[in-house]
């Protein structure tokens, strides 16, 4: 079992999943972040972090993002990759790399903190203007 980095990464690369890693299974493409399923102990500890909702279970991936699946243990399969390793590559998998740019949320945009609104009325009593 494993987690899998879809669709929604790709152009985005927030990184937050990276650093929460615990054992740093999450290596960086050229434009997007891909899991080793070798590597991933199934923690759960990077799909929350994503802002862009782009991680998840392997029996949860959506149905028109399920060849992610594929495009993640393929970039690892040193069997399918060319003389050097893909792990130390700047590259990425084929499907990834011929999708066209994609617009969602610029880095800009993406909210690392959320607070509800009675969570920010409460925030006011204890740090008062």
């Amino acid at each position: 079992m494993t987690y899998v980095i879809a669709q929604p990464c790709v152009d985005i690369k927030d990184r937050a999943c990276v650093s929460e890693c615990p054992v740093d299974c999450i290596y960086e493409g050229a434009r997007t972040l891909y899991i080793n399923p070798a590597e991933c102990v199934d923690c759960h500890a990077c799909e929350p972090v994503c802002p862009v909702e782009a991680i998840f279970h392997e029996d949860d991936l959506p149905r028109h993002w399920a060849h992610y699946l594929a495009v993640n243990a393929e970039y690892f399969d040193e069997s399918a990759a060319p003389a050097r390793a893909r792990r130390d590559a700047v590259g990425d998998h084929p499907v990834v790399a011929a999708l066209p740019p994609q617009s969602g949320p610029h880095k800009k945009e993406i909210s690392f903190f959320t607070a509800r609104k009675e969570e920010a009325a409460d925030a006011d009593l204890w740090f008062p203007s």
